[in-house]
This record gives C-alpha cells, structure tokens and sequence, in this order.
C-alpha cells in the first residue's frame, strides 16, 4: 500500500458514520510514526475517527511531530470529496476503476450522509511527551500557533541534545516551555507516584493541567478509574476520559505485537507480559467510551471542551522566505538588477526583443507572487558553489525560466528549448516554484555546511525522507520475529525484485517447497502483507533544503541526522508541499564530479583550460560515436535501452540528445509516442496533418508530443486552454491514476479542440498522447539540462578517452557502471591500463605520459577494496625515488603489516619483480608494531632476515580470482575466457552481429540487471564475456519460469533467437541457466592460504604462512556474488 499520499477513495469510505453517537474526541493516538509501536498509518486513524462519527482527533505520537502532516493532509482530502460528494449529489466512483489496488471494489457505491461532512472529526495537532525523569508522560496539546511554536522548541531542545531517533527531555524542560498548551497527565506506573509531578505542573500552569485516565481491561477497570478520580481530586488536575489508542482497528493486535518483538529484538514466542494481553487499544466509538466512563460522564464530556480550547490548526502556519538584503535594497529591486547584470553576460551584444520581454513577464509574476527573495536564495547558493570552484547546474521545470538562466541557475537557453514559465510558476497554483541544483557529489557537503553556517541551523534544516518497510525487509524483520529460519526468510526475500511493495506470493511460496497454508508461515506472510509501507526511521532526504526567515524550529522540530554535522526536520517533501512550505533542493550529482575532474586532467597534463561553456559544440565526431552506442559511462545514455536507441535515434545535434534523454522514458512510451517518431524520423511516415497551429508546437519533435510543456501548449493553442489551465491539466494527467480527476478536463480538451475546427478524431487522438504523460511525464527543461552534460561528457571520452575513464574512475560510485566495465571500456578504446603499483599509483587513478605522446591510465590506491586514503597518502609522501622492497614501504610509511598485506593481495608489488605469493609472503614476515626510533635507522631494514623460498607460482585462473578478490577487476583474461572450454555450442558475444537470425546460446557474467517500471515486468539482462557484451530481454514468462536464475545468478548460460534491428542485436530469452558454481573452478577465491593446490605432488616441504581471517563455507553461487557483483536497476 502506498501511504505517501492515500488517495481520496480510500477515505471516502468513512463517510458512512453515526449521527447518534455520544460526542468525544479522542486525545492520545499513536500512530505508525511512533516508530515500531503504532500499528496504523495517521490516514487510518483519521478515516477510522470519521467513520466511529469522533468529534476530533489528536495525533500524539512519542516525542514527534512526524505523522501530523499526514493526517492533516488526509482530513483536507476527505472534506474535499465528501464536500464534491455533496454538491453533485452523486455517487462517487471507486478507486477501482482507475487504480487496481484499491481496496474498493468496483461498482460498490461509497457510504455517504448528506450531512456526515459536517460531522468529520477536527484534527488537533499534538505529541506524547516522554521524560527522563519522570514517572509520567504528559500529552501536549498546542491551543494556538504561539504554544506549536513553543511545542516545536522545546522538542527541538530534546532532539539535539540526543542522538539521532532520541528526544532527551526533563520535567524541568516542560516547567520552562509549555504556557498555552493542554497538559494530561498519563501515568506509566503506580498512581501514587503521579502525584508530585502532576502538583508541580498544576501550579506552574494552573487550567492547563489534567489528567487521563485509562481503561486497562483487566477485570479491575472501574477501581482504576476510581482511583484515577480521587488522584484528580487531589491533585486539582481534572480527570479527561482517554483510549490510548495504539490502532485503528482490532485486526492489528497481532501487527503491534510483531512491531513490539522488532523494536525490543525478541521472536514471538519470547514477547511474554510485552504482548498487548487484547485489542482493546483500537481506536472507540463515543458510545464504546460512554459505556466504559459510565460512572465518569465529566471525563468524556471534558474531552469536548479540551479539544474547543485547542484550536490551533496547521494551515495556520505561514511560511516566510530568507531575507538577506542590504537596507538600501528590496528582494525585488535586487532581483532586478541581477537579472539585468545577467543579461549583459548572456547577451554582450544585446539581447533579441523576446528574451526581454520573457524576462520582464518573469519578474512581474515573480513579484506579483511574492517570491524573489526564494530566487535569491538560490542564486546565493549557486553563487558561493561557484566561487569555490565547485561546478553545479539547475535543473527540472526551473530551465524553463528565463530569470534562472540569466542568474546563472541554469544554462539551458531560450534559443535551445521553447520555454513554458508556467510549468515552472504559475499563478493558479499559488505555490512556491521548486528549484533542483545539481552540485558535485563529492564536494556538495562543501554547499550544505555553508548553508547551515550563513542562516543557522535554528533556520535551515535538511527535510526528512522516511524509510518504510518493503518487501525484502518486512520479510527479514517479520520472518526472524514469527521464528522463521534464515534459509527460509533468505529464500522468500530473494524472489522479490528490487524494492517492491509486493509480499510474498503464495506461488512463489510453493516453488521454494514451502507450504503456504501452514498455520505460522501463513500468518507470517499475512502480518508480512500488512507491515509493507509501515514507516520504519526518518532519514534525511537527498538534498530538500528548508530554509526560513524566522525560527525553522517554531515551524517543526529539528533533529540530528545521523550524519556529522548535519540537521533535518522532522517532515518529508510531501508534507513541507501539503503546507506550502519553500524547498531548496541542493543534489549531488556524479557526473558533474567527473566531468570537473576531467577538466583539471585537461589542464594538467594537455594545457587545455575548460568549462561546460567553453566544450566544443556540435561536434560530429562526438555524434557519430554516439551514433554507434559507444556510450559505456556517457551521462543519461548509457543504459542498455538508451544505448539500444541511440543506433536508431542517431542523434547528430544537441536537440536530438535532448530528445534522446527523454524518449526513453515512461511517459512516451505509455503515451505510444516511441515508434511513430522514429518511423518520423527515418522518413518511413509523415507527420500528421493536425494543421499549422500545432504543427509549430510539435514541429522539433516531429508531431509526436514528447514533453509536458508541449502537452500545455497542445492545450493552449489546440482546445483554448489559458496557460493556468493548461498548466492544472499537467497536474492532473499526473495523478489522474489514482486520483481519477481527469474527466472533467477531457471534455473541456474535446470540446475546445472542435469548438477550433478539429475534427473529434483528432481531438481524441491529441488528447491520447497526452495522457501518457500520466506516467513520469518528462519537462523538456529538464531533459534540455540533462542533455548538455551528456554531451560534454560523450564529447570528453570521444576525444580524451584516457582522461574521460580517469575521471570517471576517480568519481566512483556512480553510473551505471563498474570499474570493470569502464577499465575493459577504456581498453577497447586503445587506453593502455597500467596495474595498481607501490612505486607508481596514488590515492586517485593517474595519467601517465607514455613514449608515443599518448596517455596512459594508472590505476590508484582506491581501487583496491577496503585500502584506506589515509594510507595511499603516508606510501606516496614516503615514497621518494622509490621502494626497494615490501619491508621499506613499512619502515618509511609508516603504514601497519595489515596494509602490506592488501597490497600484496592487489600484486602492487610486481614492479619490484615479486608475484603475489612472494609478496604476500615477505609481507607476513613483517609483524608486530613499527621498531623503536632508536633502532629504526641504524638497521634500516637489517632488521628482519628471512631465508628465500620457492613459492609455487600461481595459475591464470589463480590470479583472475585473486584480481577480483582485491580490486573486484582484472588486467588479466576475463573469466569467461578461461571458462569458456567448459561449455559447448556457444556463441561470443563480438560475433552476434554477424551469425544468422536463429537459436543461440551465450554465456557470460551478469554486469547489469534492468526491469524499467514502463517495459510492463520485462527484464533486461547484460552479458559480458571476453569479446564484449550482449543485450538479453527476458519477457514475464520467461521470468517467472527462471525467476531464481535472473536474480541470484552471476554467471549465465542463456539460449534464445536473435533480434536485430540495425546495430541493435537483442536475444530474446528462451532458456536461462545458472552456471555460477563454474566459477569456483577459476581457482580458489575464499582459499587464501599460500601453498601449492595439491602438496602431496611434491616430497619437498612447502611454508606454508597463516591464511587470513577465514569465512564460513559458503556455496559457489554465494562466493560469485561476493567477486562479480551485478548493478541492478529497478
């Protein structure tokens, strides 16, 4: 279940409440944001409280503000459809009929009461207080903004005086922060001990303080809240009638139970008096409560009046952008003239007639909407990033602002794309624009510190990402909870692709010869089916900048993340969008790493000074090679499916490439749109004749509508759509899925379109293409700004190949990928690779000079696995004319025998004439700490004497495995082959070009694996062998009858018929075979002992050193996994 945004079909069903039943409000609920102890989701409760006709509702999870959003968000929605509901008087449709996962079942017809709406429950924003020192938790209930603003500070206060997930707050810290809020008393212990607290309290905030009681159903309920009456006598503190309320319904004791064997590490059968004893901690009617107050009827009437004084409600919060000008200027004058500075830049000669007008439209709405200081704030950001040297790029619907472009956000001109500043601000949405930059990924901490450090961490914080249960996880947690052994949750979790949302399936269940109607393992998956979406932490989101003018910790608590120096707020991008709140996005990217990296090798060693800017445009060499597929690390176009395209597309100018990087993409290929344009573009069709007006909006993408800016223009210009709508028909085509909101705008499309003289045919065929922006429709900015870095970096590895896979492999990780590929890549372009060596490497890979003037590639110290930069450093300072030996390495660097050991393993010792069991062997020599000054210099490496030995040498298979072991690559022969005599009748990979179209078999390592979420469950597998590589597409019925071989398997036999398509050469999977377990017979990979492989052929006897840590016996295919790794992609 998707629970990010629930749509509104799923609330309506609450519609259906009784008008009769006695009013409560519910003041203690625990949600799911509670993290492993609420067992439902904020929008359940709300539905749940609509449905039981609750009056209001608190959501007061444990030191945490994290869940309230949501249910504000999912009370708004639920007025909004009933109050639709209401108007027309008809039936609302179910989610059904547009959405198959909807719980609703087509055609039943949604609950409603015409006057129900007036009746759903006030949401009351609040949170359960938990203290150090304190016997009581006290639930907070803000009466107005000032007192949520309090509430924000003062968990604020307990959060960063916490590690991340904690919350350390004192009796002393509420004594100090809680004027204006409602103050209840929930005794965890004996009542006796509640009364001093509660005392301090009640005389520190007289008419705040009360105290809840509740029914614990043990046979003694009536006792208790009798003596919970005469403790609130006493103590003056009102007695208020509550449920703490745990979940929405019953059917979740056993959820909660699970949740509570999760969070405290115990399996069920160990949960013991921990185990909630009934399911009475579901959320209650007002009647079920009046029966269980019966003796106490001011308890439930007092909850009435407590929810009437707490009328503070979310929307009430305004947010206010950075203000951070001089006091002879305004945001907007500042805007202005920056905007104008630009223009000069831009245009030295002067700008065409309609840039200035763009730029004039822009700033008057910008101003109209109040948002220039939001303008300046990025433009700061940018600015400081480019100062330091750090390259960084806008992208997303802000290329389609002509002020981003002329502040330097952007790079993306009006002479390159056809700019729709709607998509990007629009005035009908009233809602901040959103603006990603792109910074270097390994420098972008860099931009985020400086950011903390100029508004302070009280203004700006990191948003939230929260982390749910998904299949894979919920089957661990659950399996190991319900008792399930490890081979048994390992199997269930590894038939599921990716992070699917999915359980386990009972078929897939039985393929594994378990059986499924088993009483445990039935009510495992079960409790597996219900746990999947259930938030499990907050994170912090990848970049989702919020910063404010005023305090950010009066808007929401702060938190530490649990990365150094780094602070976030507790909600997410979609609860900071439910209430208008501003998001700067500052994103890492890698390729812009890369890219920066390659123009310093540039400048370093060919005295060639570059920027983005400056990179030669148009060039054809670069095209050509993209023309070929030669695209291994080339940015957006390296995929197998946009490699598969780039043959058929043959981009030769920049706007192909920016067609390139948005045709392969969901929405097009949904819409239908993929074919006819390419059928267009090799000239076997024309465009269709939908007359002149369209034809200019569509003429660049061949009358195929490919971007969401043109589907706003089809709308303006075809059915008479103001830009506003136009731009509210975007947003719709991308909910409409599961919202279905997008009738009414298909009527006003045809309609408008034959009120313009077009014919219904073509109405509905336009009005068709555009839907399929429903799916990942993709802004023509954004790929526009995608484009140009994937140009720069083709045109880097088409003219500067060595440099290009330096940079690349000095930007890991990233891309698509491994530094295998990219290193067997670099070799087909005429790249000579140099191995790792003690004498020659550095921390990063390096270009060496070579005799014929050409570059070289030295791979560096970090491509051995697990080698530290701290010790490439220490070897390189240390170095000076060079090592003679492994054992002056350790004397002059400094470097422990552990670190030797490493480079043996990675034979970086070879220049000195050793193999790696010889230097394996001196390096085990070497033990114990550095010597003592005194003695260090005088024996100057006299110290240790070993007598020589002879070493068996080491097989080529030996010393592949060993290669993979190290560095995870190979200088040497490929695996495949030194295999390949093991397996008959296949063909290489090099020769599928040229074979006939029929039955073939290959067989290669697995590099990648795709299963794209608009190929409708197709899996795109790539093969690689000695010759190179092969694209294998698996259709759905191959997959589930090999499902176990496509996922787990590193080395695969797959026979199948050829597809061809001009250079494309697909094999279309027929039969899969697992041949992993071939691999262990390239040597021994987890034997790292040194000796000879069968001692007994030789009488002489052989050292044998001590082996390294040894790792438990594992099956070969469990070994493959570990030394040939797969980048899968879902």
């Amino acid at each position: 279940m998707d629970v990010s945004h629930p749509p509104e079909s799923r609330l309506v069903r609450a519609w259906g409440v009784s008008m009769t039943a006695p009013d409560y409000a519910e003041l203690c609920v625990t949600t799911n944001f509670t993290f492993l102890t609420g067992a439902s989701h904020p929008e359940e409760i709300v539905a749940r409280a609509a449905e039981l006709g609750l009056s209001a509702i608190a959501i007061t999870d444990r030191n945490s503000l994290a869940g309230v959003v949501r249910a504000w968000s999912a009370l708004k929605q639920l007025k909004r459809a009933a109050s639709e509901a209401q108007a027309d008087s008809l039936r609302i449709r179910s989610q059904q009929q547009t959405d198959p996962s909807s719980r609703l079942k087509s055609g039943d017809p949604a609950p409603f009461d015409s006057a129900a709406w007036n009746r759903l429950p006030r949401l009351i924003v609040g949170c359960r207080l938990v203290l150090r020192d304190s016997p009581v938790d006290w639930i907070a209930l803000p009466c107005d903004r000032a007192a949520y603003q309090r509430l924000c500070r003062l968990l604020t206060l307990g959060k960063r005086r916490a590690e991340k997930g904690e919350c350390h707050l004192d009796l002393d810290d509420l004594l100090d922060g809680c004027e204006g809020m409602v103050l209840i008393a929930l005794p965890q212990g004996a009542l006796e001990d509640a009364a001093d607290p509660v005392q301090r309290m009640r005389k520190r905030f007289p008419g705040q303080v009360f105290l809840g009681a509740v029914p614990r159903y043990d046979g003694s309920d009536q006792a208790h809240l009798a003596a919970s009456a005469r403790l609130a006598m006493l103590s003056s503190a009102p007695m208020v009638a509550m449920g703490d309320v745990l979940m929405h319904r019953a059917d979740r004791r056993q959820l909660a139970d699970v949740l509570t064997c999760i969070r405290e590490h115990l399996t069920i059968d160990e949960i013991g008096t921990r185990a909630l004893p009934n399911a009475e901690r579901r959320l209650k009617s007002g009647a079920d409560m009046a029966r269980l107050f019966r003796h106490h009827p001011a308890a439930l009437r007092r909850t009435m009046e407590i929810a009437a004084r707490c009328s503070f409600d979310l929307g009430e919060l305004s947010y206010e952008y950075p203000d951070e000008i001089a006091a002879n200027e305004t945001p907007q004058s500042r805007l202005e003239r920056l905007a104008h500075e630009g223009l000069r830049r831009r245009y030295p000669d002067g700008a065409p007639d309609r840039v200035l007008a763009l730029m004039e439209k822009e700033l008057a709405v910008v101003a109209d909407l109040g948002f220039p200081a939001y303008f300046l704030t990025v433009h700061d950001i940018v600015a400081y990033a480019r100062s330091q040297g750090i390259l960084c790029q806008g992208r997303g619907s802000a290329a389609n602002s002509i002020l981003c472009y002329l502040l330097g956000i952007t790079d993306v001109g009006p002479d390159q794309i056809a700019m729709v500043f709607e998509r990007f601000i629009s005035k009908y949405r009233g809602e901040p624009p959103d603006i990603d930059v792109d910074f270097e990924h390994e420098r972008r901490e860099e931009v985020i510190q400086w950011i903390y450090r100029k508004y302070g961490r009280h203004r700006a914080g990191l948003c939230a990402t929260v982390i749910h249960f998904r299949s894979r996880a919920a089957i661990r947690e659950v399996g190991k909870v319900m008792g399930l052994s490890q081979d048994v949750t390992a199997s269930l979790s590894g038939q599921i692709w990716g992070y699917s949302r999915g359980g386990a399936d009972p078929e897939r269940v039985r393929e594994l010869g378990l059986d499924p109607d088993d009483r445990r393992l039935a009510q495992t998956i079960r409790l597996i089916g219900q746990i999947i979406g259930f938030p499990r932490h907050l994170s912090q989101h990848v970049g989702g900048f919020v910063i404010t003018r005023g305090r950010l910790d009066e808007l929401c608590p702060i938190e530490n993340a649990a990365m150094q120096d780094r602070t976030l707020i507790e909600w997410d991008k979609d609860d900071i969008d439910a209430l208008g709140i501003l998001k700067v996005d500052v994103l890492a990217l890698g390729m812009l790493t890369c890219i920066r990296k390659a123009f310093d090798l540039l400048d370093r060693h060919e005295n060639l000074p570059m920027t983005i800017a400056s990179t030669p445009q148009e060039d054809p060499t670069t095209y050509r090679m993209l023309q070929r597929a030669d695209a291994v690390g080339v940015f957006q176009v390296e995929s197998r499916a946009q490699m598969n395209f780039l043959p058929r597309m043959k981009p030769a100018t920049f706007y192909d490439l920016v067609i390139e990087v948005a045709i392969v993409r969901p929405g097009p290929i949904q819409g239908g749109m993929v074919q006819p344009y390419i059928r267009r573009r090799m000239g076997l069709e024309q465009p269709e004749p939908f007359g002149p007006a369209l034809a200019e909006v569509t003429h660049r993408t061949l009358g195929v509508p490919l971007f969401q800016e043109q589907a706003m223009q089809i709308a303006v210009v075809g059915a008479g759509f103001t830009a506003e709508e136009a731009d509210h028909l975007r947003r719709s085509l991308a909910s409409f899925r599961r919202m279905g909101t997008i009738g009414a705008f298909r009527d006003k499309f045809i309609n408008g379109m034959l009120a313009n003289g077009y014919s219904s045919e073509i109405a509905e065929r336009c009005f068709g293409q555009i839907e399929g922006f429903a799916d990942y429709g993709f802004p023509e900015s954004h790929a526009a700004a995608f484009a140009m870095l994937a140009y720069v970096s083709a045109w880097l590895k088409c003219h500067h190949p060595a440099v290009f896979a330096c940079a690349l492999l000095n930007s890991q990780p990233m891309g698509f990928y491994a530094p295998a590929q990219i290193v067997r890549d670099a070799r087909e372009h005429q790249v000579e690779i140099r191995p790792v060596c003690v004498n020659a490497s550095a921390w990063d890979n390096s270009l060496e000079r070579r005799a014929d003037g050409a570059l070289a590639l030295r791979l560096g110290f970090r491509q051995i696995k697990g080698f530290r930069q701290e010790d490439a450093e220490k070897i390189t300072a240390a170095r000076g004319n060079g090592y003679p030996d492994p054992q002056t390495v350790w004397l002059r660097a400094g470097v422990i025998p552990a670190v030797l050991e490493r480079l043996a393993e990675a034979d970086a010792f070879a220049a000195m004439g050793l193999t790696r069991r010889d230097a394996l062997w001196q390096t085990k020599a070497i033990c114990g700490q550095m010597p003592l000054p005194l003695l260090s210099d005088p024996l100057d490496g006299e110290a240790i004497s070993e007598p020589e030995v002879a070493l068996p040498a080491m097989h080529l298979g030996e010393e592949v495995v060993e290669d993979y072991v190290a560095m995870r690559l190979t200088l040497r022969a490929h695996p495949m082959e030194l295999l390949r005599p093991l397996f008959r009748g296949l063909t290489p990979h090099d020769k599928l070009s040229e074979v006939p179209l029929h039955r073939v078999s290959v067989c290669g390592l697995v590099i990648t694996r795709q299963r794209p979420g608009t190929a409708s469950g197709v899996i795109f597998l790539t093969l690689e062998d000695e010759t190179g590589v092969s694209n294998v597409v698996v259709w759905p019925g191959v997959f589930e009858r090999f499902r176990r071989e496509v996922m787990g398997g590193r080395l695969l036999r797959v026979t199948g018929r050829l597809q061809r398509e001009g250079l494309v050469v697909h094999l279309i999977a027929e039969d899969i075979e697992d041949a992993s377990g071939q691999l262990a017979k390239l040597g021994h990979p987890m034997d790292h002992s040194i000796g000879i492989t069968n001692p007994a052929s030789d009488d002489a006897p052989r050292p044998r050193p001590a082996p390294r840590r040894a790792s438990p016996a594992q099956h070969p295919r469990e070994q493959a996994k570990k030394l040939f790794p797969s980048r899968d992609f879902h």
